[in-house]
């Protein structure tokens, strides 16, 4: 079954939306509970898409880095948080990276349920095949988000994670990292180098979530090769 590009787009944009609006919500409110209110102040803490998208890296990146790399590739307006108006500041850092990733492998959980709903419902109501293609790509997008996250690269939130973990003097020298850090992204995004270091991690993920759903990664893969 091919889609056309205005079914692709209705396809995916449900998912995106959630992925990127949840996941930076996320860093904001785990950052409200551990005492910074800086996203909040700025009216980050929200789950109105528009207040998280970015033209350039919500739109314009990631489509040019699916025809570039094959992979979906991109960020949101960063959530402004103060690491230091944090209780803890360098072991809370740790939860409010986090947040962000787990965001999405709970994402990615929900969509699977409604994958597996479509399959059970669509035999009987065809209507409901819709659910069963947006619930491929939730699972996909969300998978791509979480794994591309959590590379320890700062200022994605794998390395925001590692500065919290490393010792202080460690910590310190990595996180000199970030000035270069989108510079590094870039460069691994168009050498085709991201895609082979993510993959693995997506394969493996997308496979745990079928056993857990009892969903066939070889057939969620064959959907998502239509779109």
């Amino acid at each position: 079954m091919e889609l056309s590009v205005i079914q692709k787009i209705a396809v995916f944009a449900l998912p995106v939306l959630f992925a990127i609006t949840l996941h930076e919500a996320a860093h904001g409110y785990v950052a409200k509970h551990f005492g910074d209110m800086t996203a909040y102040a700025a009216g980050r803490v929200s789950l109105n898409p528009l207040r998280h998208i970015d033209l350039v890296g919500t739109i314009i990146v990631p489509l040019l880095s699916l025809l570039v790399a094959d992979i979906l590739f991109g960020w949101a307006k960063p959530v402004p948080v103060n690491f230091a108006n944090l209780r803890r500041p360098k072991q809370d850092m740790l939860w409010v990276a986090a947040a962000g990733p787990v965001s999405n492998l709970v994402m990615a959980l929900g969509w699977a349920f409604a994958y597996k709903l479509g399959i059970g419902l669509a035999p009987s109501n065809p209507a409901l095949v819709w659910l069963v293609f947006v619930g491929a790509c939730g699972i996909f997008v969300n998978v791509i988000f979480m794994a591309l996250n959590l590379l320890p690269v700062p200022p994605l939130d794998g390395g925001r994670i590692m500065v919290s973990l490393l010792p202080h003097r460690l910590a310190r020298s990595f996180a000199r990292i970030e000035r270069y850090g989108f510079i590094i992204l870039i460069a691994l995004l168009f050498t085709g180098l991201l895609g082979h270091i993510l993959w693995p991690m997506i394969t493996l993920s997308i496979e745990a979530i079928g056993a857990l759903f009892g969903i066939a990664p070889t057939d969620l893969f064959r959907l998502l090769q239509t779109l």
